[in-house]
């Protein structure tokens, strides 16, 4: 199981808009220190914990952030119209464009899917496969 997902980014204020225009409606909780940003998800007492957590630092080395060549992190939603709206969100609050939503062919039916880069360049995936929606063929 991945405990947690971290980035880099060199403008922690740039990316807590991006990332705080849709992580909140996927019930990630933004926890923000000197080190960074930290979204989790609630935890209810007695609960077991809910992996993974995602974090927003700035470079260990203090070195420029950069992206992965080949490396996207996913988040899943639950209907393709909240898949829409969280892209549209994301690019409001100044990611970019990798690819609007929809099903794509080399893709199972049911898997709707939209693509972003955080204002750092890293790859974002949006994607909700709900079996209640109608799918590719559908």
């Amino acid at each position: 199981m991945i405990a947690y997902v971290t980035v880099g980014a060199d403008d922690i204020a740039r990316a807590k808009t991006f990332y705080s225009a849709f992580l909140p409606a996927l019930k990630y909780e933004l926890t923000e220190g000197p080190e960074g940003l930290s979204y989790a998800l609630p935890v209810e007492p007695g609960q077991s914990l809910l992996l993974p957590d995602f974090y927003v630092k700035p470079t260990f080395d203090a070195r420029p952030a950069s992206a992965g060549n080949g490396t996207m992190i996913a988040f899943e939603g639950v209907t393709q119209k909240q898949v829409r709206d969280l892209h549209a969100a994301a690019l409001e609050a100044g990611g970019s464009d990798e690819g609007q939503p929809g099903f794509r062919a080399s893709y199972g039916p049911q898997f709707y899917v939209g693509y972003l880069r955080d204002p750092q360049g890293n790859k974002i995936a949006l994607f909700s496969s709900n079996p209640n929606e109608p799918g590719r063929d559908g």
